[in-house]
């Protein structure tokens, strides 16, 4: 009787190698029926996808007997596999032919041990956007729920999951690396919301669509703040607006009614002044409400100038920033010691998953 084996795969678009604003391209509008259509690919028996703000990411599972023929364990196998799987992706998602051309390049893939490192590493809060962010380890256990609500999932992919939630906990709770975690957006609603109030009356704008953006962008989102969002290309704004919420706004727009808004936030890696005196004095002038500008860009991207016009307020990075960096920096003294204990654990999990059989 010939016995059974299996290939554990993850191809994954992440923050890390595409742009925020560019992620809602490569996302799936319903996650089970595009799980179901992996499972359709010949020799994928199990799929689960993880999908935020930050990151889409497909695990398979390839079932095949070991005498069978072709064998998908073989190097021809695996390739074939793989291509089904990037062009099942293609199918369900909204890429453009630029995207879909280099999409070999963009797309990391990876199988075995690196799948599992990869997994303890994002679910203790290593790998995500800020170091211990809780909302990815809840990411995970819920996409594991729907997976095994959809049917999707199966014998391996639930035994991987199970153990790295598990596993996941206990480094998360031992070490503390997900204790009292802020990100910069909480940090600078928390500042304007001292200083100014944020409520539904307040009129306010997000500009750009980086990783900072779109730190504000989950904070107010999940405060229920309604949002505009705005960067140099409305199509970038129109991106982030799908995964992270906000309503897209023509740059251009923005600057002629720059005097609606309440508040401003600017956090975008631009190496120029987007906001000076000039381009919004005409605008400006005749406002009678205060309006605050809070410029987390590094460089500043707002000209000190501004201040000089009537009622507009202006608050800089460096005054809002050392609450996160100390939280930061209380992060990165725990990473070792989390990093230690997925060195320890890899193995075992490792071995638990060989265990297994179909």
């Amino acid at each position: 009787m010939s016995q059974i084996s299996f290939d554990v795969i993850n191809a994954r678009v992440t923050f890390k190698n595409v742009p925020i604003h560019t992620i809602s391209k490569f996302a799936f509008k319903d996650v089970p029926a595009a799980c179901a259509e992996f499972k359709k690919i010949p020799g994928v028996e199990e799929c689960i996808i993880i999908q935020t703000a930050t990151r889409v990411e497909i695990f398979t599972v390839s079932n095949v007997e070991t005498d069978d023929s072709p064998d998908a364990r073989r190097a021809e196998g695996k390739a074939l596999v793989l291509n089904q799987i990037q062009d099942t992706w293609v199918s369900l998602s909204s890429l453009e032919q630029i995207d879909i051309d280099h999409f070999d390049q963009t797309l990391e893939v990876y199988k075995g041990d690196d799948v599992y490192l990869h997994l303890l590493r994002l679910a203790s809060g290593l790998d995500s956007l800020v170091v211990g962010w809780q909302s990815v380890f809840d990411d995970i256990v819920k996409s594991v729920a729907d997976a095994k609500s959809a049917g999707t999932s199966g014998n391996i992919l639930n035994k991987l999951f199970d153990n790295v939630i598990r596993l996941a906990s206990r480094m998360r709770d031992t070490t503390g690396i997900a204790k009292d975690v802020v990100s910069l957006g909480d940090v600078a609603v928390k500042v304007v919301d001292e200083k100014a109030g944020l409520d539904s009356k307040k009129k306010v704008l997000v500009i750009g669509t980086g990783e900072p953006a779109a730190m504000l962008a989950k904070t107010l989102s999940k405060k229920g703040i309604v949002f505009d969002v705005t960067s140099r290309s409305l199509e970038r704004a129109t991106g982030f607006s799908t995964i992270l919420g906000g309503n897209p706004v023509d740059f251009n727009d923005v600057l002629a009614g720059f005097d609606k808004y309440d508040i401003i936030f600017v956090a975008t890696t631009s190496d120029y002044f987007l906001i000076t005196y000039e381009r919004i004095r005409l605008v400006m002038e005749e406002k009678k409400k205060g309006t605050l500008v809070v410029d987390l860009s590094d460089p500043r991207t707002v000209d000190e100038g501004i201040t000089a016009l009537p009622g507009i307020k202006l608050l800089f990075r460096d005054q809002i920033a050392e609450i996160f960096e100390e939280s930061v920096k209380a992060r990165v003294g725990i990473v070792p010691a989390v990093e230690k204990i997925i060195e320890k654990e890899l193995p075992v999990l490792s071995a638990r998953m060989k265990r297994l059989d179909a």
